[in-house]
């Protein structure tokens, strides 16, 4: 496969959350792209762009975006680069008059124009979404490609898809209608990709000691041409690498079923083909489109109550008994001081301890309470105190991660969904006239695939599984032979899990099964798992069901987002055949496109 010939968007990401590399957008905006695309908000951004809005009805918009644009403007206007962005939050007609500000001190012509109708907050009861601190539609790309066509330069959005950034701009590009399903669906695919930044260049990747320089990863680009097909490439000279892994690890983020809904249409992930083209070059293709479905999903986060968490260390030897006498001492303290029983108490003791270790660290083990509760005092300052005042009659060795400290609020995350109807998409243009998009007339309730499958817990823990192989089997760990990728989407967690051989698919679709991955993560062995096989990109991807409780901002686990998940399976042992562990690297299939059957 080469690359397209005709004429091809090329679309820049400078942003993969708020907090990301600040030289970035400088960086793309001298890359020579069309478009420069920046993702600042997650569900806990929200939160917390929410909060600050309602201290301050002049903010709740990512700052960081206009001090970018501040520092590269000069460098901007002299391109013919377009710039959309989400980073306006809580208040993307704030951000825009602040950009407005900014530009005409310069005396630049930087036409602006922004897209709201997301915020659903204040109609939240009425929609039966709860009492929200913040209620926001994703909303499509549409919004963005008709302020591009009016002749906006920089386009501020609230909640849009990840990808509606780049499926917007390249509707502009290529002139797409809605009718245009497969183009929009292979340009939901690329913004996929690039729309996490450097995930899709070598950041977060199973393989890194195998990409030659990590110091300073480039940010992605994409290619997309007039049928929607693409090339995921970088800056030349940048750090990192695009390879066909980096970009399947990226297509696996966050991801559920074979459908991949969005606002503007389903992408089926199913009929992707990767072509590694060498050169850090990567092309997506082959890829259809589906009609959206009715509805829009919905963020919604509300005050959850408050929380306290203290850690103490346990050394050396006998850990499980100290740990019993230290909750037995708090219990009975917390009884003594007529404090009042927190309505959630979860102890969690993590062996993080080695046998005969030569430095401390390796010795100890952590041993954690969390405690919510919606009265801060209940969680406050007095509980926390409880740990001091035991320790010097408590285990030997003990020590405390932190001080005592006040009780600090949560959020509790939860997904909704309203008819498409429900939200004014509206895009306001430069000369100050503004325009509701019409949602798509044609739509399709999403259905799960003859691919998708469903494992409900069974509440009888893991059953262990045989290789079905007659091949000569060493155990190994699993991550030496197959690349993983792990996220979180409110209160779940997906894993996706991809093969290096044709060897290691086979495997991989046989005994990967939602039982085998009980086995191999029991913390989650009581959950309901989804499993999707995905063929053409040699994986399979598992979503586990309420394992982070009720989103980030919950903090049901150490590791809040999942991140680890992945490289956590990857670290487990399996019995694998020897025509997989043949394999040392990657078969040549990723440079002729996968292509395996179902």
């Amino acid at each position: 496969m080469a690359d397209k010939d005709g004429p091809v968007v090329r679309i820049g990401n400078a942003s993969g959350f708020y907090g990301d590399r600040f030289a970035a957008f400088d960086e793309m905006v001298r890359a020579g792209v069309d478009v420069i695309t920046g993702d600042y908000l997650a569900e806990l951004t929200m939160l917390i762009l929410a909060r600050q809005k309602a201290t301050d009805p002049t903010t709740g918009f990512a700052r960081t975006f206009l001090s970018q644009l501040k520092h590269s403007l000069e460098a901007l206007v002299a391109t013919d680069a377009r710039v959309v962005v989400n980073a306006g939050g809580m208040n993307p007609s704030g951000l825009a008059e602040a950009i407005n500000q900014l530009v005409t001190k310069t005396g630049a012509e930087l036409p602006v124009a922004y897209v709201d109708g997301d915020d659903l907050t204040d109609r939240s009861q009425q929609l039966g979404l709860g009492q929200a601190l913040a209620a926001n539609a994703y909303l499509g790309g549409f919004g963005i490609t008709s302020a591009l066509r009016a002749g906006a330069r920089i386009v501020v959005t609230g909640r849009v898809t990840d990808a509606a950034l780049t499926t917007g701009a390249a509707a502009w590009y290529h002139g797409w209608e809605r009718d245009d399903l497969d183009a929009l669906a292979g340009a939901m695919a690329a913004g996929h990709v690039i729309e996490c930044g450097m995930q899709a260049t070598g950041g977060n990747f199973s393989f890194f000691t195998e990409i030659p320089d990590l110091i300073r990863p480039g940010f992605p680009i994409a290619e997309i041409a007039t049928d929607g097909s693409s090339v995921i490439t970088k800056p030349v000279g940048t750090g990192g690498a695009v390879t066909a892994e980096t970009v399947i690890s990226q297509l696996l983020y966050e991801v559920a079923g074979a459908r991949y809904p969005g606002p503007d249409a389903t992408l089926r992930l199913d009929s992707i083909t990767v072509t590694d083209l060498g050169a850090d070059r990567v092309a997506l293709s082959g890829i259809l489109g589906e009609a959206p479905p009715p509805t829009l999903k919905v963020s919604a986060t509300e005050l959850g109550g408050f929380r306290q968490e203290m850690t103490v260390y346990l050394t050396g030897l006998d850990v499980d008994a100290k740990a019993n006498l230290i909750q037995a001492q708090f219990h009975h303290a917390l009884n003594t001081a007529g404090l009042p029983m927190p309505q959630q108490l979860q102890w969690t003791l993590a062996r993080t301890d080695h046998s005969d270790a030569t430095v401390q660290e390796e010795a100890s083990a952590r041993l954690t309470l969390v405690a919510r509760d919606n009265d801060p005092q209940v969680v406050g300052r007095k509980l926390a105190n409880i740990f001091v005042e035991i320790a010097l009659g408590s285990v030997p060795g003990i020590f405390l991660s932190s001080p005592p400290k006040e009780a600090e609020v949560y959020g509790r995350f939860r997904p909704e969904f309203v008819p498409q109807t429900i939200p004014t998409h509206r895009v306001h243009y430069p000369d100050g006239s503004a325009e509701v998009i019409v949602p798509p007339e044609r739509t399709l309730r999403l259905e799960p695939t003859d691919l998708d499958e469903h494992s409900p817990a069974t509440g009888q823990g893991p059953t262990i599984t045989q290789s079905s192989s007659d091949a000569t089997e060493s155990s190994v760990a699993l991550g030496r032979y197959f690349g993983a990728r792990s996220g979180d989407k409110g209160g779940t967690i997906n894993v996706g899990v991809w093969a290096r051989s044709n060897p290691g698919w086979t495997w991989l679709r046989q005994e990967l099964t939602p039982e085998r991955l009980r086995e191999l993560l029991p913390e989650f062995r009581d959950l309901p798992m989804d499993r999707v096989e995905l063929a053409k990109l040699r994986a399979v991807n598992f979503v586990i069901h309420d394992a982070l409780g009720e989103g980030i901002a919950f903090g049901a686990r150490f590791d809040a987002q999942a991140k680890g998940v992945a490289e956590w399976l990857r670290s487990r042992h399996v019995s694998l055949p020897s025509d997989v562990t043949e394999f040392s690297g990657l078969d040549d299939n990723f440079t002729t496109g996968f292509g395996v059957s179902s």
